[in-house]
């Protein structure tokens, strides 16, 4: 359960940093709503998560979810560069989450 909550934090994670982007575009009260529900709802799950799981792992797939997920999303919606590259980065991060599962 802890695993799930913790996948639940990052996607939290990148809804925030999402409305970070979309609040210097237009700022709304909608859009600030859904900053503070993603970055409390992030550090809500995650701080549930860290009652069972080590911190460093927890911490790390954490922000690797952030990471990878805020990158996807500016490739996505946000007409950021989709090279080759960022790509492999973002594969490499999230080998890496599951590497750190794996051996939690």
């Amino acid at each position: 359960m802890a695993w799930i909550v913790l996948i639940i934090a990052g996607l939290f994670e990148v809804l925030g940093v999402t409305m970070i982007n979309k609040l210097n575009e237009k700022p709304s009260f909608a859009n600030i709503s859904l900053f503070i529900l993603g970055f409390a709802g992030s550090f809500g799950c995650l701080s549930y998560s860290m009652s069972y799981l080590p911190m460093g792992t927890a911490y790390a797939i954490w922000t690797g979810i952030g990471t990878a997920g805020g990158a996807i999303i500016g490739m996505l919606f946000f007409q950021e560069s989709k090279d080759w590259k960022r790509l492999v980065c973002i594969a490499m991060i999230l080998a890496s989450a599951v590497g750190l599962k794996l051996i939690a």
